[in-house]
């Protein structure tokens, strides 16, 4: 993939809308980064007495310097999509993190808001589950870190939609039947079919969770589920199977009429929520004591694993997509 912009669009100011939003975005990670920086202190503001993070505390302050840094990056990133130099780092290096961030906050985009919808409608959220979480931390602190997600979410997404406008247009436009034939055509298809197949699994059994299933789930969890859960299962699910459609429909060109964006955008969301959410749940399920009965069983370290390699997979097929269409051919 070509590493750099045309030569106007490098040195292009950033428009009034990018300003804005950029400002947006960085303000949205203000207060998250306000509370991580005050816990690794030693602060228990937001922290109601009892609460079992109080029992980890080094664990405690490790990861919340972990998720710091990984809000703060939220800015880096912000910055990069509308200032000149921006457009002169290389190609991976802006696609790798923006993918990994869309994989970690678009299932929260989508499920907190259903997960509020759904206790206004006067769904059952009171269980073992979610009385644990309710003392975990007090409740401001779950809708100001989601809602400062949520927009950190919107606005660094229309500044990377911005910004591949100006420095890769050829990369979605047009529709899939008008595509030139890909001297990588046959390599595509057998990663996508192969991912595709993968992503079956844990789309599979997000989806038999989320419809009340309790087949691999740790007793705990099959005993403590609540709304929440159910609806984060459905989330995970959709984007799973969202990645899958995206990946067969750019490999094998189904549905010919169909803009190179639609499956371009479901299998970069799809399968970085897929590969992002597996790696995070693999990784914080490392840490649960063998003797928890909320420990995550073989089959959903097996699911997590899974989605890492399909959502991976994925990924690496529409950079195969990306990198042909943004690479000038030489002419025979």
């Amino acid at each position: 993939m070509t590493t750099t912009a045309p030569p106007a669009a490098q040195s292009a100011p950033a428009s009034a809308l990018q300003m804005t939003l950029r400002t947006v975005t960085i303000a949205a990670c203000l207060p998250y980064l306000a509370l991580k920086v005050a816990w690794v202190a030693g602060s228990r503001v937001g922290i109601p007495d009892g609460s079992e993070l109080l029992a980890h505390e080094t664990v405690m302050r490790i990861a919340n310097a972990l998720t710091c840094l990984m809000d703060a990056s939220v800015i880096v990133l912000a910055l990069l999509l509308t200032r000149p130099w921006g457009r002169r780092v290389p190609a991976w290096l802006v696609a790798v993190p923006l993918w990994v961030a869309t994989g970690l906050l678009a299932p929260i985009v989508v499920g907190f808001p259903a997960t509020l919808v759904a206790g206004a409608l006067g769904a059952e959220t009171v269980g073992a589950q979610a009385a644990a979480q309710a003392s975990w931390l007090e409740d401001w602190v779950w809708s100001m870190v989601y809602g400062g997600f949520i927009v950190q979410a919107l606005g660094l997404g229309t500044l990377f939609v911005m910004y591949v406008r100006d420095r890769w247009a050829p990369v979605w436009q047009g529709r899939l039947g008008a595509l030139p034939p890909s001297p990588t055509a046959a390599a595509q298809r057998v990663i996508a079919v192969a991912a595709a197949g993968l992503a079956l699994l844990p789309a599979a059994l997000h989806a038999l969770w989320a419809a009340g299933s309790t087949c691999g789930l740790s007793a705990g969890l099959a005993a403590g589920r609540t709304t929440d859960f159910h609806v984060v299962e459905a989330v995970h699910a959709l984007w799973a199977a969202s990645a899958a459609v995206g990946a067969l429909m750019l490999a094998l060109r189904t549905g010919r009429g169909v803009r190179v964006r639609v499956p371009l955008a479901l299998a970069w969301v799809g399968s970085g929520a897929t590969a992002a959410w597996g790696a995070w749940l693999a990784v914080t399920s490392l840490a649960a004591s063998l003797n928890d009965p909320q420990t995550p069983t073989s089959v959903m370290h097996l699911t997590y694993a899974v989605q890492m390699i399909a959502g991976t997979l994925i990924a690496a097929a529409g950079a195969y997509h990306c990198a042909e269409r943004t690479t000038p051919r030489t002419p025979r």
